[in-house]
């Protein structure tokens, strides 16, 4: 059994396919990918399609909800992909680490891993995170739209089609394309539906929509303060530079043979 540093030098680009499924995952808190954030750590390939990803926290008090939560969705992007026979998640240094290690890669919910110490399961928090991150993203394409000159009038009136044919920038079709992403999260959708509702899924308002979009805006600054401070407490923690470039891959990538 060998192993050795890989960066993208495979011609079957299995480890670019794990990295590109793990940066579709987020902190729930933060709505920030998990390999931006700096969490994961190493992934190892098998040739047997087996995937071994290993991650890290800023403490090792933080939340096990959302460590637990993080755990589960990368384990599940990653066995999306065809090749993928089987994965593991393995969280370092957390008070929780054995608990939440077994549960994440035997598929049971947070409260049959956690016993006594989970207060209940993690649908309902899920919930409230999806939604928050819909309205962070939403804020910040709307505000978007708004500076490039578009009215409330028309933006309130736009639908999900329409909203396609606005994406006349690179930084337009980036923050539409991450909207859209959790645009589902409040109601279904298509076409001919509504681009922007709220987190009930009601049209907004031309009238309101100023104040709607400042309500948000506070709540998305306490994120980003947390996300910062995350940042520095990791950098700390483990001794490294947060602004340093990353790797191609946001990582380092094992592949056993």
């Amino acid at each position: 059994m060998n192993d050795w540093a890989v960066f993208g030098t495979r011609t079957d680009n299995r480890e670019t396919d794990v990295w590109r499924k793990l940066g579709r995952v987020t902190d729930p808190e933060l709505d920030e990918s998990v390999t931006d954030m700096g969490f994961v750590t190493d992934v190892e390939l098998g040739e047997d399609g087996s995937v071994a990803i290993a991650f890290r926290l800023p403490t090792y008090w933080c939340s096990p909800n959302f460590a637990y939560m993080m755990g589960e969705d990368m384990r599940t992007a990653v066995l999306e992909l065809e090749w993928v026979r089987s994965a593991s998640v393995t969280l370092g240094e957390h008070m929780y680490v054995d608990a939440i290690n077994a549960g994440v890669n035997s598929g049971r919910r947070f409260s049959e891993a956690m016993g006594a110490e989970a207060t209940g399961d993690l649908d309902e928090l899920r919930r409230t995170f999806e939604l928050k991150a819909f309205q962070w993203r939403q804020e910040v394409l709307l505000s978007h739209l708004l500076k490039a000159g578009q009215t409330p009038e028309a933006l309130v009136a736009l639908t999900v089609g329409g909203l396609y044919g606005w994406e006349t920038t690179i930084d337009t079709h980036r923050l539409v394309s991450r909207y859209l992403d959790r645009r589902h999260v409040p109601a279904s959708f298509n076409d001919a539906s509504l681009a922007f509702i709220d987190a009930d899924g009601k049209p907004l308002r031309p009238e309101t929509l100023n104040d709607y979009l400042r309500s948000i805006r506070r709540i998305r600054t306490n994120a980003e303060f947390n996300g910062a401070l995350c940042r520095g407490l990791l950098a700390e923690r483990y001794n490294f530079d947060p602004l340093a470039p990353a790797p191609a891959t946001s990582g380092s990538c094992r592949t056993s043979v």
